[in-house]
């Protein structure tokens, strides 16, 4: 469709602002004992899902003619659309359009997004035993997503986590999405847990910046974004993956006793 032509791959760089270091960036995460909650992204963090919104992105992308009809790449996906919610999106990628059809957009992205996603979507590795070490210990914990509601239970189910969450926390549904404290300040408010005994895992700059906005340390992962990038967002460790020994190594210095051993 024409309306959405003349939009190029160099049409928007988001003013970012520099990230607020004040509360929580490069904090020592044995600080955070005792350990009383965990906070999880989904897209990126839970699963490695990046390839699927990618692969969404280029083909309707280059279908409605955006950057002259030219596949955008990785390093511009990574860049300028990983990570952010869909309402600054469609403004963002279409500034010219009215802002109902860059949401129609969006939402056809997101049903090519489930569908890709339905038979391949797989955990990051050592995610299972994480959880378990996780329940195992009683921790609080919530899911914290800028992905329509839709995603992210499809996600938590294509991982076997819908009961594991007991709270799903979703970015549009709150007065801001992240880079915003907001979604991370409302888990913390509904699962009860203090911010001074709560760590994030988190895989983009805007959700490391949300979560060091709303105070709490960020451990972040190097699936989909560059370490400098997560680095000068504030994040406090980077880690591959859950199997990572630098994690490993903060956890056993944070364990909590096992909740059969607890009281």
């Amino acid at each position: 469709s024409s309306r959405y032509k003349n939009h190029t791959a160099r049409a928007y760089r988001r003013g970012t602002g520099a990230p607020d270091m004040s509360a929580a960036g490069d904090r020592d995460l044995r600080e955070l004992a005792p350990l009383e909650a965990i906070l999880f992204d989904i897209d990126g963090t839970l699963c490695d899902s990046d390839p699927f919104h990618f692969l969404a992105f280029r083909e309707l992308l280059q279908e409605v003619g955006f950057n002259n009809g030219v596949p955008i790449t990785e390093e511009f996906y990574s860049a300028n659309i990983s990570g952010w919610h869909n309402d600054a999106l469609a403004g963002a990628l279409f500034p010219e359009l009215e802002h109902a059809k860059g949401m129609e957009f969006m939402d056809r992205k997101e049903a090519l997004f489930r569908k890709l996603a339905a038979g391949e979507l797989k955990g990051l590795d050592g995610l299972q035993e994480l959880c378990t070490w996780i329940e195992g210990r009683n921790l609080k914990r919530a899911a914290v997503t800028n992905a329509p509601r839709a995603n992210a239970e499809l996600m938590l189910s294509l991982l076997g986590l819908t009961s594991f969450f007991p709270v799903l926390v979703i970015g549009s549904e709150c007065e801001r999405a992240k880079p915003s404290p907001d979604p991370y300040l409302k888990a913390l408010d509904l699962i009860g847990a203090s911010p001074d005994h709560t760590f994030i895992f988190e895989d983009s700059a805007s959700g490391i910046r949300a979560g060091v906005a709303a105070g709490v340390a960020v451990v972040g992962l190097t699936t989909g974004n560059p370490e400098k990038v997560l680095r000068d967002a504030g994040a406090s460790l980077l880690i591959e993956d859950f199997r990572d020994p630098k994690l490993m190594a903060v956890l056993q210095e944070l364990d909590p006793a096992p909740a059969d051993k607890q009281g």
